[in-house]
């Protein structure tokens, strides 16, 4: 669609620090909750308070552990989908790291994603994991890898990352002739955007997609909104191009 170099640019403005920097998008802190059926007497309190505290601690430590490790390979799988391609013909260079071709380093990426997804399941990294995984499914052609791993993290309560899977979910399924869905999901971002997602990020896709199917009057009403809301800025500009080439 016309308007994908611009929606980009913005997931690479919010991924460049997190997703690639440090290797997590916004991840949910650990939480856990305690209830307490029944009260006896004081001094057997404090010991079970002091054991589930102990306990708590002990699994904390543990997961904080796991998610440390998960991020040095998390970190070696998003090296590889940022390794250059080299030119077709071209040799390997010494100390350079390169792929013959897209696919090539998909598939390289592939199999450092599900490692760190099979190893560290349990961990924020594996989420972030599996968001590349359906991502790099998109490039690798596999469309079934692709629709579950971003559909599994499109539901997760982390609401940054669950935006991102929500996003790339709806561009899949524009591309393969399944726009309501596309629809549901760009509208379920504007009326709800995050840290990563934001409205007018799902505007533009939402109008570029009516474009591309014909509905010029429901990309007009979205583009027009565009301009209320964003004025004096590029998004505001673009929306004003593509209304001058609707009328």
């Amino acid at each position: 669609m016309w308007n994908e170099e611009y929606v980009r640019a913005e997931t690479r403005h919010q991924l460049k620090t997190d997703r690639f920097t440090q290797a997590t998008i916004g991840v949910a802190e650990a939480t856990a909750h305690w209830t307490v059926e029944h009260k006896y007497k004081l001094i057997i309190g404090v010991v079970i308070a002091a054991a589930v505290v102990g306990a708590v601690l002990g699994s904390w430590y543990y997961i904080t552990q796991q998610d440390d490790k998960a991020n040095l390979e998390l970190t070696k799988a998003v090296r590889t989908l940022e390794t250059p391609i080299r030119p077709a013909g071209s040799p390997e260079t010494p100390n350079a790291p390169s792929f013959a071709s897209a696919q090539e380093r998909a598939k390289a990426a592939k199999l450092q994603l599900q490692g760190v997804i099979d190893t560290y399941p349990h961990t924020h990294t594996a989420d972030i994991a599996r968001y590349l995984q359906g991502t790099n499914a998109i490039e690798l052609g596999d469309k079934a890898l692709a629709e579950r791993e971003l559909k599994d993290v499109a539901s997760s309560h982390n609401s940054d990352l669950a935006a991102l899977a929500k996003l790339a979910l709806a561009s899949f399924y524009a591309n393969n002739n399944r726009n309501k869905e596309a629809v549901d999901l760009y509208k379920g971002l504007i009326n709800k955007p995050t840290n990563t997602v934001s409205k007018v990020t799902a505007e533009m896709q939402l109008a570029g997609l009516y474009e591309s199917s014909q509905q010029s009057m429901e990309a007009k009403q979205v583009y027009e909104q565009i301009v209320k809301d964003n004025p004096k800025t590029e998004a505001e500009s673009m929306a004003k191009e593509r209304l001058a080439s609707l009328k």
